[in-house]
């Protein structure tokens, strides 16, 4: 990168670590936000006081679009609207956070990526391998929240990146070859962004593109999709399952997660006994979790003495408190219905369920028929309320179940009202939070400080 001239879209944190991080390589860089109410006192603000990269608003000067020789796009920036297509026809590379990140790393990368679970799985996998090699020597990075430009410039011979990858940042790899990469599941989900299932489906098998049967994939044999990238996998493949046997590779045998290996069978742990975790896709995140890190090189006793002790990651079918014999769940991290289905599959009692938020062109009729007798209240709110109410009815949910709110307080004092003392209350939305919330913790964390404002 010394010398090129690079243009930043976006001015997030992962726009700005990766102004940061061109800068140190010796790059030339501009920091464009196309925002129309963005002001370049407001971007240049964001910088740190050592940066000399040019801030930008507005159009693009023909000049800049002549002169860019490499695009670095934020994931939320999509790869198809007409000012990367013009860079790109004018002969600049175009690339995203992780890939530049990953042309600065000099240790081992586990990746990870999937619809749902990808946290879960990443932060499990991050603890496994700081008890292996100590706190200073693992980075957990990428859509978890901390940018791997922050990071790889602390990497060596000896560390190991964590990353959680999205589809959206695996859009803009070219170089990126995890050591372990991992496909938890892939269900419908983001196709505002990607138009169509096959595209969200490439973008995802994209994880495993540049390695080699030196490397390990991670697969869920009981998803279609994934069982069938294993025959297409450049990567050696290892599958995990919950609903059968296998030849090799890890599954559910009755409460039991065991390995299967050269024709012996190896019991590993109870999932009620040695688990914290609860729900059937935390099953299958943490036998993911398994094999990851034990194709990392991680003995079998610590990597199980971590599972043991690991508790749910905030937002995703987390305990709040209990409340007038209530107890509260915070699923804000179900944003898709398919996440939401395992937020509804965990739930063990009648449950009065937060559903709704901005529109990502989902269908939720699978969600809705999860329901299967538990759901006993429908709390809807956000952009999706009418159009969820419909589905709802459509599959024989009683309409005066259905309650609509117009914000989460109110919702949360309408659900305290109807929830009875042995039900729970789980917020799962289906959703994303955007138009509400700027993210999905924002939501959550606002969820539990209504919920921790009630009385006992």
């Amino acid at each position: 990168m010394k010398g090129k001239k690079c243009l930043v879209i976006g001015s997030g944190i992962s726009g700005i670590g990766a102004v940061c991080l061109l800068e140190h390589m010796g790059a030339e860089v501009t920091l464009y936000d196309s925002r129309e109410n963005m002001t370049i006192e407001e971007l240049c603000a964001k910088l740190p006081e050592s940066s000399n990269a040019s801030c930008m608003v507005g159009e693009l000067p023909g000049q800049v679009l002549e002169e860019t020789q490499v695009v670095v796009l934020s994931p939320g920036v999509p790869v198809d609207i007409p000012l990367v297509e013009i860079l790109r026809k004018k002969g600049a590379e175009v690339i995203g956070e992780i890939e530049l990140g990953y042309r600065m790393e000099r240790g081992k990368v586990a990746a990870i990526t999937g619809t749902n679970g990808k946290t879960t799985t990443t932060t499990l996998v991050g603890e496994i391998m700081k008890a292996h090699l100590g706190e200073d020597k693992v980075f957990v990075v990428g859509n978890i929240g901390n940018p791997y430009t922050q990071e790889c410039k602390k990497t060596t011979a000896e560390t190991v990146t964590v990353g959680e990858i999205s589809s959206f940042q695996l859009e803009t790899i070219s170089h990126f070859a995890p050591r372990v990469s991992a496909i938890l599941n892939i269900t419908p989900d983001h196709l505002n962004r990607h138009h169509t299932m096959e595209a969200y489906v490439a973008a995802k098998e994209a994880i495993a593109r540049n390695q080699t049967k030196e490397d390990i994939c991670v697969l869920n044999y009981e998803d279609k999709y994934t069982r069938d990238f294993g025959s297409r996998c450049p990567a050696r493949t290892v599958y995990f399952s919950s609903a059968g046997s296998l030849e090799e590779g890890y599954y559910l045998k009755g409460d039991k997660i065991v390995k299967a290996a050269g024709g012996r069978e190896q019991e590993l742990l109870d999932i009620h006994r040695d688990m914290n975790l609860v729900g059937m896709c935390n099953v299958e995140n943490v036998m993911a979790a398994i094999a990851i890190a034990e194709g990392m090189g991680v003995s079998m006793k610590v990597i199980l003495d971590v599972v043991k002790n690991f508790h749910a990651v905030e937002h995703r079918i987390e305990f709040v408190a209990s409340k007038g014999g209530v107890d509260y769940y915070n699923d804000s991290k179900g944003t898709n219905p398919d996440a939401a289905i395992q937020g509804i599959r965990a739930m063990n009692r009648p449950t009065v369920l937060i559903g709704g938020g901005y529109d990502k062109e989902s269908e939720f009729d699978a969600w809705i028929e999860s329901f299967d007798g538990k759901v006993k209240w429908l709390v809807l709110i956000g952009q999706t309320r009418e159009k969820i109410a419909a589905c709802a009815r459509k599959h024989g949910f009683p309409d005066e179940r259905i309650r609509f709110a117009d914000s989460y307080q109110e919702c949360l004092l309408l659900c305290s009202k109807l929830a009875k003392k042995g039900d729970a209350v789980l917020l799962s939305p289906a959703c994303a939070s955007w138009g509400m919330f700027s993210n999905y913790e924002e939501r959550g964390r606002q969820f539990k400080e209504y919920v921790r404002q009630l009385p006992d």
